[in-house]
């Protein structure tokens, strides 16, 4: 195909477009709410992904040293500690640190424990951090294998639920993205569906003069890959303007709960390149997929 019939046919679909403004305005205002909400379920769950990471690493196992255990003895034992797979930090915690960690805990009432000065109940022990919650239970086991280590504790029920957290918001962000896309291209093909049946007659007739298919297809493709382009580019700013009055709002609260989440909150430039990207193919393959799919019926002159 020459270059002069390829301008010719781009322009025929970036001039579709504004012929059909209505119609087009029509699938750029649904592909671009989809978008939307594509793009918020994503951000949504990779955000929650990231604080839900934040508490798997506070959670932590005790890991408690058997009585008359020496110096010596507990380095060797934290080097065995920092081997297994799945803890990243190990923090030694001596009987008299645990002593007074108790103590500041009960403040007016550390008296109390005055008496225990000269005969410590607390075992020396570790604090281990994991990477994984879901490999909780293979990590107390192999924590509790390790020689001069009397017992453990640990939230396993919280772990679990935490997990189940993680894996059933992953899921759903999924089965969101999955269906919202399916709901864009639908939208799509029926707006370009209206453009062709509107030019059945034109298409008949250049098939008749012998036009090829691609001939005839190419201007469809190129509204649907403008119509794509725009929604996309729409969403993205839309949504990084959204994104930005979520995180002024969320760092201007005192709630300790919402300053922790929004500690951890995934940064929009961290992502604005990879969700640009994603919008762009996403917008211009959902509008190039629907411009195609009722173009066959058309074309059987």
């Amino acid at each position: 195909m020459k270059s002069s019939s390829v301008k010719y046919l781009i322009h025929e679909g970036a001039r579709n477009v504004g012929s059909n403004r209505f119609m087009s305005l029509a699938s750029v205002g649904v592909l671009t709410a989809c978008l939307l909400l594509i793009g918020a379920a994503w951000l949504i769950t990779i955000n929650v992904n990231s604080i839900i990471g934040y508490v798997e690493q506070q959670n932590e196992i005790m890991a408690f040293v058997k009585d008359g255990t020496d110096q010596d003895q507990i380095l060797q034992i934290e080097d065995k500690l920092r081997g297994i797979d799945n803890v990243h930090e190990v923090i030694y915690v001596s009987k008299d640190q645990a002593l007074e960690q108790q103590k500041e805990l009960l403040k007016d009432n550390a008296y109390l424990f005055e008496g225990f000065s000269n005969d410590n109940p607390y075992p020396d022990s570790f604090r281990l951090k994991v990477n994984d919650l879901s490999k909780l239970q293979e990590t107390i086991d192999s924590v509790e294998a390790v020689d001069g280590i009397d017992s453990t504790s640990a939230s396993a029920d919280l772990a679990a639920t935490i997990t189940d957290i993680k894996k059933g918001i992953s899921f759903a962000g999924t089965y969101i993205v999955a269906i919202l896309s399916l709901v864009s291209l639908v939208i799509v093909a029926n707006t370009i569906k209206i453009t062709v049946f509107s030019r059945r007659k034109e298409i008949g007739i250049m098939k008749y003069v012998g036009a090829t298919d691609l001939f005839i297809r190419l201007p469809f493709l190129v509204e649907g890959l403008i119509l794509g382009l725009m929604s996309a580019l729409l969403a993205f700013f839309m949504l990084w303007g959204g994104y930005q009055v979520v995180m002024q709002w969320m760092g201007g609260t005192q709630s300790s709960w919402v300053m922790m989440a929004f500690s951890n909150l995934v940064p929009f430039k961290d992502v604005a390149l990879e969700l640009l990207g994603a919008f762009c193919v996403a917008g211009m393959g959902i509008g190039t997929i629907g411009s195609m799919l009722f173009m066959g019926r058309f074309l059987k002159v």
